[in-house]
């Protein structure tokens, strides 16, 4: 069942779906907070995925992650979201040592950004991963299982059915 955020503002601006997740400190808190700042500074949380629970994705970590889905109808455009996305990041003490992967108290991704195709040296949207990675394929699906990826015409239905992701991931609870 997911959450439905009721809003005073009007129904207007964009609409950006923000991949959410963790695997250092207190996971499910952090999440919490990343929402909470979220809402306060991006913009109306409309939908917010069950957590998933997943095993970290392209390096070796003995924490899992925890992760979610937000659908945020925010005024921001994609590079102030972006930036804003980060100052989240460094507030919730994600630290970034340049060696790849790695483990992080709070990591916010823009998934997508109404249906643009964004590439800039600092922002790429839809995000290029997204197709490879189920554990935000599985939220992503949850929330909106018929949005349509801008650059490849699947749903993310049919994202899901054909990842190729064999990760071990499990939904666990809503925040």
């Amino acid at each position: 069942m997911e959450s439905t955020f009721v809003t005073t503002a009007p129904n207007n601006g964009s609409v950006v779906f923000l991949g959410i997740g963790g695997n250092l400190g207190d996971r499910i808190a952090n999440l919490q907070s990343a929402v909470k700042l979220i809402g306060e500074r991006i913009g109306d949380i409309e939908k917010i995925s069950s957590v998933y629970l997943s095993e970290p994705w392209g390096f070796k970590h003995a924490k899992y992650f925890t992760n979610i889905v937000a659908k945020v109808r925010t005024s921001l455009s994609a590079d102030e979201t972006l930036s804003t996305a980060l100052q989240i990041e460094a507030e919730l003490k994600r630290t970034r040592s340049g060696n790849g992967y790695e483990g992080r108290t709070m990591d916010i991704d823009i998934l997508f950004f109404n249906d643009e195709i964004i590439h800039t040296e600092r922002l790429k949207v839809p995000h290029p991963l997204i197709c490879q990675r189920l554990f935000v394929l599985l939220p992503m699906a949850e929330l909106e299982p018929n949005f349509v990826h801008p650059q490849n015409g699947k749903t993310m239905h049919e994202l899901t059915e054909i990842c190729t992701d064999n990760g071990k991931i499990k939904k666990i609870i809503h925040l």
